[in-house]
């Protein structure tokens, strides 16, 4: 037991050895501090998720989306923002998109329906349009049943859903010729 205890010994001192010759010069035991005049080179930029690299705030609302009060949707991100007059996030959440998105730009409520029938055939509340596309109205709602779920992606829906709580958010703050602006 002796034995296995001053071989780990041995490896450990060994391992730290390697270490502390392998340190740069001012991090070595004994080195002195040394103040420079010169200002030191900045690092370069790092990849995303490397140390030093500030990570991006997911729930941060998205640059150039608009000013003034106006609910935004980010295709990516599928999350939607609610800004007050004063530019003020409100509210964000996510968001399930339906299979037809509408493009990136800025467009207004041009209706609602407090419950109706989905596109898909599910029962749905709180219903907010903005935007057609090629044929197919697109809107948030929130399912009555609560459900989130992937739309069918053989069928052209238009309906963005949220969870029941978030739709009687946007309900409350989106009326008719309200702003919403998509980003991608």
């Amino acid at each position: 037991m002796a034995g296995l205890t001053a071989a780990a010994l041995a490896a450990v001192g060994f391992l730290a050895y390697q270490a502390s010759a392998a340190a740069p010069a001012d991090l070595r035991p004994g080195a002195k501090a040394t103040a420079s005049a010169s200002p030191s080179a900045s690092p370069a930029p790092s990849a995303p998720g490397a140390p030093g690299q500030v990570a991006k705030d997911p729930l941060a609302l998205p640059p150039q989306s608009g000013s003034g009060e106006r609910v935004v949707y980010a295709l990516a991100d599928r999350r939607v923002w609610l800004v007050d007059e004063n530019g003020k996030v409100t509210r964000t959440f996510p968001v399930m998109p339906s299979t037809v998105s509408p493009a990136p730009g800025t467009y207004a409520v041009t209706s609602r329906s407090g419950v109706v029938r989905g596109s898909d055939g599910v029962q749905v509340e709180h219903v907010v349009r903005f935007a057609t596309v090629d044929g197919v109205t697109v809107g948030f709602s929130a399912a009555v049943d609560g459900s989130m779920s992937s739309p069918d992606p053989s069928r052209r829906t238009g309906g963005v859903r949220m969870a029941r709580a978030d739709g009687d958010a946007l309900w409350t703050f989106a009326t008719v010729n309200a702003k919403v602006v998509v980003v991608p």
